[in-house]
């Protein structure tokens, strides 16, 4: 489901959804028996949540497999807690109707932080994760072949990029590439339009925007579904690979259980002969990951760098009445930043 949302401003299109991560429509996967999904949690059901890549439906196929082999490790019912936004996996944690998750950045951190959450495992990307990237993209038979040719046309292009929580959609380009300028993306451009990166990379092919941002495993995606369309792209930006997803659990898992799930996670893909083909097969659907390496909290900080990094750079170039006034939040900042660094580290 495409969530766009936007509002008319002056001549240009401009985001409403700023600010707002926290409303989002929920949209629940089936359960992987036949059994419909029951309003609350039954008492052995394990509930496992997935970011969206793609669309909800996609990204709950893409799992499906795994998490079968998953309910027989646990011998209970693993239900998909598959989402059309981020912000809806955001509301699933935060009233806790998921035991396990699939997070990155924000998202990660913040379960970390508030939710009462910790890092079990960290995703394993093929080719070293250079694939899992953030990228800026635009028409092959566009005006724009570099980035110099966007940036000499502001309030002139139009944008798609994702939630304010997607590290590829939204974080990595806005601090790597408008932030470091001086500029804000809702600003630069004529229109911004807010929604899933399969859809945006499809306005882009039709026409409906000049520039999108995107990120490796969506457009990995996007490849695979829509080939013709996919040709028709080319990246002008990519950033550094970008660190890996990771798995996070309620810290009220009892014992026995963290310890089945952290086994699983971490020898799965390394069974030998036939089982370990199927699991490697299995993990195959899922783009660009290979396995689970063991991880904890710590494994964060490149997160926390990154969006540190683009509140400050915003901070830095902003308005202000005064110097002191901008010397004033950008100590606050630093200030935070360590806060939050110190808190992975005792977590």
């Amino acid at each position: 489901m495409d969530m766009a949302c936007r509002v008319r401003l002056g001549k240009g299109w401009r985001s409403s959804c700023r600010g707002g991560f926290l409303v989002g429509l929920l949209a629940l996967g089936l359960p992987l028996h036949a059994e419909p999904a029951a309003a609350t949690k039954a008492p052995d059901t394990f509930r496992f949540g997935i970011l969206p890549v793609g669309s909800a439906a996609e990204s709950r196929d893409q799992w499906q497999p795994l998490l079968k082999d998953l309910e027989k490790k646990l011998g209970r019912p693993v239900h998909i807690v598959s989402v059309s936004s981020y912000a809806g996996l955001f509301g699933a944690i935060k009233d806790q109707r998921v035991d396990a998750a699939i997070l990155s950045g924000r998202l990660a951190t913040e379960a970390v932080e508030h939710q009462h959450m910790s890092v079990i495992a960290q995703f394993v990307r093929g080719n070293d994760g250079k694939g899992n990237v953030a990228m800026l993209m635009v028409r092959a038979d566009g005006p724009i072949h570099q980035l110099e040719d966007m940036f000499a046309k502001p309030g002139h292009w139009r944008y798609a990029r994702s939630e304010m929580l997607s590290v590829g959609g939204y974080i990595a380009p806005e601090a790597e590439v408008f932030a470091t300028r001086g500029l804000n993306s809702d600003t630069f451009f004529a229109g911004v339009r807010v929604g899933n990166q399969q859809n945006n990379a499809l306005a882009l092919v039709n026409g409906e925007v000049d520039v999108v941002a995107n990120d490796g495993p969506d457009l990995y995606l996007f490849r695979q579904d829509f080939p013709g369309e996919a040709s028709q792209l080319r990246v002008i930006w990519q950033s550094a690979p970008l660190p890996p997803e990771v798995l996070v659990v309620r810290e009220s898992m009892p014992a026995a259980l963290r310890n089945e799930l952290t086994s699983f996670l971490h020898g799965y893909g390394h069974s030998p002969g036939v089982v370990g083909e199927r699991e490697r097969g299995n993990l195959s659907r899922i783009p660009d990951l290979i396995g689970f390496a063991p991880a904890d909290n710590r494994v964060l900080q490149p997160f926390v760098d990154m969006e540190f990094l683009l509140i400050r750079e915003q901070a830095q170039h902003g308005q202000w009445v005064n110097e002191q006034a901008r010397e004033a939040r950008l100590s606050q900042i630093d200030a935070d930043y360590q806060r939050a660094v110190r808190a992975l580290m005792q977590h």
